[in-house]
């Protein structure tokens, strides 16, 4: 690969180290804040990515002249990926605050946000769960 050929795709690069990063935040991490961090890097890649694809070299805003009179040389922009992206945006915004608020009803239950933790939490309550109506149910105790 060439310098010219890395500095010609450097957007393309940018997209795969943060979607990249924004993943293995999302895996490697448990605490549930860091997750929608990940998420957010992720999504902010996705955008980067869908926008730099719809760039026209050379062309302009997609505004036509009063009269109609469109010269056939002038190359206009596609306005649609950008405004995809912006309601992309608008929900993302929703999933995150939607993300933060079950967060902090996690927080108010278990007392932790973390992923490893809450899950031992969840199996010893379920065993004791099974110890105390395991029997009454006929089952093993």
């Amino acid at each position: 690969m060439t310098l010219d050929f890395i500095l010609g795709h450097l957007n393309y690069w940018l997209f795969i180290i943060l979607m990249m990063i924004g993943f293995y935040i999302v895996v490697a991490r448990g605490n549930y804040i860091k997750k929608i961090v990940g998420l957010n890097i992720f999504q902010a890649a996705v955008f980067m990515f869908y926008i730099s694809l719809s760039k026209v070299e050379g062309g302009t805003a997609p505004i036509f002249p009063i009269d109609m009179n469109i010269d056939p040389q002038v190359v206009y922009s596609n306005p649609l990926p950008h405004v995809l992206i912006l309601t992309a945006i608008v929900v993302g915004i929703a999933t995150t605050s939607l993300g933060l608020a079950l967060i902090v009803r996690i927080r108010e239950e278990y007392g932790t946000i973390e992923e490893d933790e809450i899950l031992e939490i969840e199996s010893k309550l379920q065993s004791d769960e099974n110890s105390t109506e395991g029997a009454s149910m006929g089952g093993r105790a």
